[in-house]
């Protein structure tokens, strides 16, 4: 999940030259912010077919910490070794790094330069035009690693473009090449998000100047407020990914410098972010100034905080404290979970905002999208983090996951695709027929929890397995069509910020479709059935246009894309779980939109054109590609990331040992020990029992 921050400072000088840049801003400033179907020619008519107060910093530094034993990758003599040798080894990397055009690792082969490189994707997008009709699964023979590498190109190219302009800066504009900080001094937020995206594709000398950056220029001591959930997602699940991926995977990327350089600067950044779970409840404030370690309420909706951000911090914080042994970290994110359960809401669904003063709820308006999605997420996420040694989260994923079935999920009018809609008055009140597109992290999340990332033909063998996981699978499937679908229907191929779907009036709900089933009562125990499937409603007889095309309403104002990750994110989770190639297809196609149309092309000498970077645009159907000139850190972070894991072997950084966090930061699984463990328990969900007259 991500949420675009607003733009908030001018356009600041080009990239600093000495580390003054980088001191504290004495003034406080603002926060960080919250936050085309006609198919183009060649995709519709053949893609169709799928669908059959203040608190005082501590004066020590990280390593004085007594109980410090940081993951190696080898012996601590390394480090006296590298003193001299990798001094000498940063500047031949540096030098070979610059006069190569950043090659690739291996030294021996000289990868191309920005510019043929730009030229190169730029002739392949071309060329797609020409490509053969996709078929389907029915293809054979596709070399996916080709595929990956076209991916981890556009990302080279993203990232050089950046690099080249923006170095340092927050925010990026590829068209106007420029960049700028979101608060005075910078956060470092470009090339922290996507530090462990470089690792895993395995660009070695980007890394290295990446890494050198973080050790001499990152400082997290800005006076100003910047969003707590925000700031945790992306950067402290950055710096502890990037520590995961240097100490768990060795030969990914490898680098020299010390080992302990991203957890020292994780720590810090923790240390900092702990003012904010200074309210009266626990809850977090929205903002916390880090300078001063201070929360501070959100200057709108009456203070309350986002119920998604204050409860998706919980991965990061607990992976810390499992490293650090500081119990403070894991004890702060587990109130949180305490303050919101205690609540007792109807079926699990959470109201999307929340009081840190008294952790009461703000209003009654329960939806997956904005400021909801990613507190279901980080449920089942953390049962499965902690090696399913918190059986608590999974009990609230499971009545959460039944909720949403019962009162959300429902079926479009012609097309019967499956659409998780908002109760924004209660659950009480009409159903709004509304998604936004962040709300196509579910599929994959749902997969996820139904199978805990394993295959699923190896989680059906398990004595476990019930009618339960049957449907929420289907559930999973039918819900990534319909994210898919969301695609098709634009002209650039590219989903819109938010769709409406046409609904049955009243609407066709999961319940008035199997109203004994698991959805209403938990406990079904018959034979097996099937979702309503959009496969044989899809192409009414004799019309000519899919029937998903009438379903689906694109609003005016929601017609941009900014680079989201969700849907591929599914994609990836669905392919990893259930093998079916069809989900890479699908992925492929996404990809080559995004490509295609997103692309910043500049004009060479000789009148032909290479790609220089990507960007958002503000009409999904217009394939004219009216952009907004600038590219999301999410891009890189999390878009081609999953695009690339999408197109890799399963067993590339596998479900089965990591978690992935909002941000796309992949963590490891690991058994809680100590003080580390589930310091509450649910109150009962059982009515009182009303006296005897």
């Amino acid at each position: 999940m991500s949420f675009k921050h607003p733009p908030i400072n001018p356009s600041l000088s080009p990239r600093p030259l000495d580390n003054n840049y980088w001191r504290a801003s004495q003034s406080p400033g603002p926060r960080l912010g919250g936050y085309g179907l006609s198919q183009s020619a060649g995709v519709s008519s053949n893609l169709n077919t799928v669908f059959s107060g203040d608190r005082a910093l501590p004066m020590y530094t990280y390593k004085d910490k007594p109980y410090f034993a940081p993951r190696r990758t080898g012996p601590r003599s390394r480090q006296s070794k590298i003193l001299y040798g990798g001094i000498c080894l940063f500047f031949l990397v540096s030098l070979w790094y610059y006069v190569s055009g950043r090659d690739s690792p291996e030294l021996s082969t000289k990868a191309p330069t920005d510019a043929q490189r730009g030229h190169e994707l730029w002739t392949w997008v071309q060329s797609l035009e020409n490509e053969p009709k996709y078929e389907g699964v029915a293809q054979k023979n596709i070399d996916w690693a080709a595929r990956r590498e076209k991916v981890r190109d556009t990302f080279i190219v993203s990232w050089d473009g950046y690099e080249d302009v923006a170095w340092g800066l927050d925010e990026y504009k590829p068209i106007s090449k420029t960049g700028k900080n979101m608060v005075e001094g910078g956060m470092g937020w470009m090339i922290v998000d996507a530090l462990d995206t470089l690792m895993i594709m395995n660009l070695t000398s980007r890394v290295q100047h990446a890494r050198s950056w973080i050790q001499n220029s990152l400082r997290y001591d800005q006076n100003h407020d910047v969003s707590t959930f925000e700031t945790t997602i992306r950067m402290l699940g950055g710096l502890l990914s990037a520590h995961h991926l240097s100490t768990t995977y060795p030969n990914l990327a490898p680098v020299s410098g010390d080992d302990d350089l991203y957890i020292e600067k994780a720590t810090d950044l923790a240390e900092r972010l702990l003012g904010a779970f200074d309210s009266k409840s626990g809850i977090p404030y929205a903002s916390v100034n880090l300078k001063k370690s201070a929360g501070l309420p959100a200057h709108s909706d009456n203070g309350a905080s986002s119920t998604a951000e204050a409860t998706s911090v919980q991965l990061e914080f607990k992976y810390l404290a499992n490293l650090t042994g500081e119990a403070e970290y894991w004890r702060a994110v587990e109130k949180v979970m305490e303050v919101v359960d205690d609540q007792k809401v109807p079926d699990g669904l959470v109201p999307i905002y929340i009081y840190p003063n008294d952790g009461s709820f703000r209003g009654q308006n329960i939806r997956l999208g904005s400021r909801g999605d990613s507190y279901y997420e980080y449920l089942i996420k953390q049962y499965l983090q902690t090696s399913q040694q918190e059986p608590v989260y999974k009990e609230m994923w499971d009545e959460a996951l039944m909720g949403i079935r019962k009162h959300l999920v429902t079926y479009t009018k012609r097309a019967r695709l499956t659409v998780v809609g908002e109760r924004p008055s209660g659950l009480e009140n009409p159903l709004a027929p509304k998604m936004d597109h962040l709300v196509c992290f579910l599929p994959g999340t749902i997969a996820l929890g139904a199978t805990g990332g394993i295959p699923l033909s190896q989680a059906k063998k398990s004595p476990n397995w019930s009618q339960r996981q049957d449907e929420e699978m289907l559930l999973a499937k039918e819900l990534m069509k319909t994210c898919w679908a969301t695609y098709l229907v634009t002209k650039t191929g590219l989903a819109p910020e938010i769709s409406y779907f046409r609904l049955d009036q009243p609407p066709f709900m999961m319940h008035d479709v199997y109203p004994e089933s698991t959805a209403a009562t938990g406990n079904r125990k018959s034979e097996q059935q099937d979702l309503p499937s959009v496969s044989e409603t899809l192409y009414p007889p004799g019309d000519e246009r899919p029937a998903y095309e009438y379903d689906i309403d694109i609003h005016a104002q929601d017609k941009h894309n900014l680079q989201r990750p969700e849907t591929v994110e599914s994609l990836f989770y669905m392919y990893r779980i259930t093998g079916d190639e069809t989900y890479r297809h699908w992925g492929w196609e996404m990809f080559k939109s995004f490509v295609r149309h997103t692309a910043v092309a500049e004009k060479d000498t000789d009148g032909s054109s290479h790609i220089v970077g990507f960007t958002s645009l503000s009409n999904i159907n217009d394939v004219s590609a009216v952009t907004r000139d600038n590219m999301e850190s999410f891009w890189m972070a999390e878009t081609l990331k999953y695009f690339y894991l999408l197109f890799s072997d399963r067993d590339f950084i596998s479900l089965e040992e990591n978690v992935f966090n909002t941000e796309a930061h992949p963590l490891p699984r690991f058994r809680p020990v100590g003080d580390l463990t589930t310091g509450w328990t649910r109150k009962s969900r059982q009515p009182e029992s009303t006296p005897p007259q």
